[in-house]
Order: C-alpha cells, then structure tokens, then sequence
C-alpha cells in the first residue's frame, strides 16, 4: 500500500506545483492556460461601433436656427436638397439629405474628379468610333466626331459646358474604358466619403441602380471647387469647341451661370454641374462666392411643375444661405476634403457674353501705337505744305 501510494503523492504534489505557477502568472496568461485545460465556446466578435448619427441621417427637413435667423424659403419643393459652407464644410440646412435618387449628369462632376488628375490638358487625342461606344440614346452631345483629333482641354470644356456623353466616353477610354471608369469613380465616393452613391455610368445616363444624394453630391461639387482645373471649367460661361471647318461657340447649360432663357444670372455664380433626364427629373449643384463666404446648393428633382424650379429653387436657397451664413447652428458637415487638397480661394466666375469674351482683333497697345504714327504722320506733312518763310537782310 505504502508503495502505491507514492505516485499518488508524487501527482498531488505536482498538481499543487501547478496551481501555484498558475496564480503567479499574469491574469491574461493564467486564463488562457486554464481555457485550454477547459475548451469552451470561443467568446461572440465585439459588435463593429455603428456610425455616429447625425440630424442629416434623419428624413424631413433639418435646420437649427438662432433668434433673428431668416426662415427657410418656403416655395422649396425639391425631393432632396442641402446648403452648405464650401469652405468649412458646415452643412446649414437640408432636406432628405440621404436620400437616393438618381443625379443625371451631376454625376459628371464625381467622373471629373476621378479624370482630370489622371490626363494633361495639353495632350491629344485622335478619336475613334470605338471610344463612343456606348453612349445613350438621346444623349447630350457636344459634337465630337470620329477621326478628328481633340485636345484633353477641348473635351473637358465639352463635359463642363454642354455636358457632352460623348465627351465623357473619350475620356473614359483614355483611362481604361467604361468599366474602368465607372470603377475608379466608385472608389473615389468612397474615399471621399460618399457613401450614398452607386455608379453604373460615367455620365449619369439613366441606368438601374445608378444613384446618389444630395449630401454625396454637395461632397463631390465641394471637392471640385478646391481642384483649380475643375473649378476654372466649371465656372467658364463660353468658349469654342473643334470642328472640320474650324471651331463653333458653345454656352454652359447652367442657366444661373450666364443668365440664358431669361432665368437670370446669379452674383458670384461658380458653377458647378447642372443634369436632366426622364428618370431624374433636374438635378444641381449650384456655388456662389460673395464677400468671405462660399455657398454651395444641392437641388434634386424639384416638384412644383414650373419649367426652370431647379434654378429658382437654387437662387432662393442660396440666397437663403448667405442671409443665415452665422446665424446658424451646423446640421452636419461634409467631411475633411482629401489631403492633396484645400479649400483655398474660389475661382470668380467669368460668364461673359460671347462677343465681350471674343479676342478684340486689335490690341491696346496696337491701337496707341497706330494713333502716335498717325499723329506723326499728319505733323510731317503739314511742315511739308506750308509756306517756307524767307530769311530778311
């Protein structure tokens, strides 16, 4: 018996070692050692932190007025809408700010974003019919034809101006292709933090599926207005576009920026991207710059019937924005603007009429010069007529 019962001793003894190494080691490492004696179910993953809500994640219209702010314009009848301080980003009011819908060619502005760093304004490029390919039925067109060779600069100003389909196809292809594009601009609502828009189509040609905000696409007109070569586009009124026979006058469709079809300029009018289709209805992102502030709009898919309530909607809330700039609690923000860029001085709109924008055939110096000649001219020939005095003794 006495013989047995050593090895007894001898487990007793080592399981009393065990158990006291085990209450030296450090918490963590005594649990696991003692998980793995016991196995047990592994612990449930922590649950991810959900997004912080805001007042923009909520439906219906959202504002915090202080005492004396100007009330809202109340013949705002858009689906979706957002003002917003370009600069700082504050959003001051908005409408459904999340809700989807589809944006038509306002998505173009998303597909320059994602372009213009990518392709030299210099470079040219010789079109193909392949490279239009794919370009909806009933588009808008800015005349590009097969054959003939364009500057990256020419096709931008056709994006920009007349919101040119085929336009956007050239370029996507001379970054990949339409697949290629459409990738690389999804990728770029995500950096930038967009996370309400879908891309289908480069141009925002109607397509199933294809949407966006009006916060995603104040983020996107926000971005655009502090990239110098998107801003100096958005904000040109007119200018000439390539042909066989020479160049023809285009004119921005953005009717706030050069007061066409008797809607009426707006003072210190950017920009920034005006769209329609059937499906979307109108669509804007509208900028204007007075004094120190920057006030960018987003208007979707206005529903009063009137033919032009995406401008006077637009007009009344940026008006709106520049009254309540200060007098306004924030409702959100827009997010930080990419690294690479920073919300610097805007561009000055520049919409002229053709004619004072055409190059004078003259210069001003030309003109001074021709009139000193005349001058000198005239004098010579008077000393050559006159009479000659003769000299007395």
């Amino acid at each position: 018996m006495a013989l047995r019962s050593r090895p007894c001793r001898r487990t007793a003894r080592a399981a009393a070692l065990a158990a006291s190494a085990l209450l030296l080691l450090p918490g963590p490492a005594a649990s696991a050692l003692a998980r793995s004696s016991h196995p047990t179910e592994p612990d449930p993953p922590r649950p991810r932190p959900a997004p912080p809500q805001t007042l923009l994640d909520r439906p219906g219209t959202q504002v915090r007025r202080m005492a004396g702010a100007p009330a809202l314009p109340e013949s705002v009848s858009s689906t979706s809408w957002l003002v917003a301080d370009a600069v700082s980003g504050e959003v001051l009011a908005a409408h459904g700010a999340h809700r989807k819908l589809p944006p038509a060619s306002t998505l173009k502005s998303l597909f320059a974003l994602t372009v213009l760093p990518q392709l030299k304004a210099t470079t040219r490029h010789r079109v193909t019919q392949k490279d239009l390919l794919g370009v909806g039925e009933g588009s808008s067109l800015v005349g590009v034809e097969p054959g003939q060779t364009y500057r990256v600069d020419d096709l931008w100003r056709g994006v920009f101006l007349r919101s040119g389909n085929d336009a956007v196809h050239v370029l996507s292809s001379m970054v990949g292709g339409e697949r290629a594009a459409v990738r690389q601009m999804q990728a770029k609502a995500v950096e930038l933090g967009a996370r309400d828009t879908h891309v289908v189509t480069p141009d925002g040609y109607d397509e199933r599926g294809q949407v966006s905000s009006a916060y995603d696409l104040a983020v996107f007109g926000r971005a655009g207005l502090a990239d110098r070569q998107f801003a100096r586009y958005c904000s040109t009124g007119f200018a000439r576009f390539p042909d066989r026979k020479g160049s023809f006058s285009i004119q921005n469709t953005n009717r706030l920026l050069t007061g066409a079809d008797g809607v009426g300029h707006y003072q210190g009018l950017i920009g920034v991207k005006n769209g329609y289709t059937t499906n979307a209805g109108n669509t804007l992102i509208a900028a204007a710059h007075r004094g120190s502030r920057t006030i960018l709009v987003t208007v979707m898919h206005p529903e009063s019937g009137e033919g032009h309530a995406v401008y006077s909607e637009a007009r009344s809330l940026l008006n709106w924005g520049f009254a309540a700039a200060g007098e306004v609690r924030p409702v959100g923000s827009l997010g930080k603007l990419p690294q690479h860029q920073a919300p610097h001085r805007v561009v000055r709109a520049r919409a002229q009429h053709p004619v004072l924008a055409a190059k004078p055939l003259f210069s001003l110096g030309t003109l001074i010069s021709a009139g000193a000649a005349a001058v000198l001219m005239a004098g010579w020939g008077w000393l050559a007529l006159r009479p000659r005095s003769r000299s007395s003794s």
